[in-house]
Formats: structure tokens, C-alpha cells, sequence
């Protein structure tokens, strides 16, 4: 089985073409500024969240861990979670996200893959999460049982697409192209 990483399911669900340049036709990428930027912030949230309350989380009390590598054999699935809380006697996953406009659907699903592996970790339920955006927002997530069934078939698309080394369409929003760093790559995107 491939080992795949948790911000494939991410970038597959933005564009699939991401994960074929990434694994099938292996090219490099180019750093873009929106790339850097979203480095810098992260690192920023990463020094403000150790001095910060939970009562954004609206927790009491807890304890974070920062930058847990996570890894599943059964999922075939690794990644490094940026933060989870620890707070009663509950595991809570938590995502920093440069957006503007609050969280996308692939956040959402690299949040619930990351809360599977935190199951299988702690040997326990997880069954929220938090995405928090640069502009303090904090936003939960809920872990379903369909969104648990949706990663999976998410991680079977992508091992497909790579086992047969298909070239995915390309994607129908083309604002998400001209930052992209696999542009110069796509010939039928203009």
C-alpha cells in the first residue's frame, strides 16, 4: 500500500493534478508567495498559541502539543499535526489556516484524516476538531462518521490515480490556478 500523507487528501480535494505532479510525474515546484506567507504566519500562530488561554477552545484547562507526528499503518497514512489539545480526558485536533474567508472543504478533511490518527495514537474517540484561522477565528469541526468514510475514499482515489498513473482533469475554478505552483506544468491551463 503507498504511505500517503495527510495534506495529500488536502491537496487532492483542492486539485488532484497536485498530487499527480507530486507522486506520478515528480517535478519541482515552485515556492510562491502565498506559499511563503502561509509559512511565516504559521510560525507566528505557533509562538502566540503557547502564551494563549483555551478559552477560545472554550476549555477551562488543558494541555497542547505542538508539531505530533502521527503516523497509521491500517490507513497506510502519515502527517505532522500542527497542534492538539488535551482537555477532558478528549483529544482535540487543531489546524492553523492563512484564509480569509474561513475554512475549505479540503481543510476540513485534512482536519478529520489528522483526528483518525489521533484515534489511533490515544486509542480513543475524537469526535471535534478546530481550524483556526489567522484572524483568531476558531472554528470546530465535527468528526462524523461520513466524514471518516469520505477520507478513506479519498485515500483509494488518490492510490488509483497514482497506481495507473492517470492525469487528473484539470480543475474547474481556475482562480485556484494562478497561484499554483505546479502552473507552468499544466499545458491546458491558461
Amino acid at each position: 500500500m503507498l504511505k500517503l500523507r495527510v495534506t495529500d487528501i488536502k491537496q487532492y480535494i483542492y486539485c488532484p493534478r497536485i498530487i499527480y505532479f507530486t507522486y506520478v510525474c515528480p517535478v519541482e515546484k515552485k515556492i510562491t508567495r502565498k506559499m511563503q506567507y502561509g509559512r511565516e504566519a504559521h510560525l507566528e500562530l505557533d509562538r502566540l498559541e503557547k502564551r494563549r488561554t483555551f478559552k477560545r477552545y472554550n476549555f477551562k484547562e488543558g494541555e497542547r502539543k505542538f508539531h505530533t507526528g502521527l503516523y497509521s499503518l491500517r490507513l497506510g497514512l502519515e502527517g505532522k499535526l500542527d497542534m492538539h489539545i488535551v482537555a477532558g480526558g478528549e483529544i482535540f485536533p487543531v489546524e492553523f489556516k492563512h484564509s480569509s474567508q474561513g475554512p475549505s472543504l479540503n481543510h476540513k478533511y485534512q482536519l478529520v484524516a489528522y483526528a483518525m490518527l489521533l484515534e489511533e495514537a490515544y486509542n480513543k474517540p475524537v469526535r471535534y476538531g478546530f481550524i483556526y484561522i489567522d484572524d483568531g477565528k476558531v472554528i470546530p469541526v465535527e468528526v462524523t462518521p461520513n466524514a471518516r468514510v469520505f477520507v478513506k475514499e479519498m485515500l483509494e482515489k488518490i492510490r488509483l490515480m497514482v497506481s495507473k498513473e492517470s492525469m487528473p482533469d484539470k480543475t474547474l475554478q481556475k482562480g485556484k490556478c494562478i497561484d499554483c505552483e505546479y502552473r507552468n506544468f499544466c499545458g491546458d491551463v491558461r
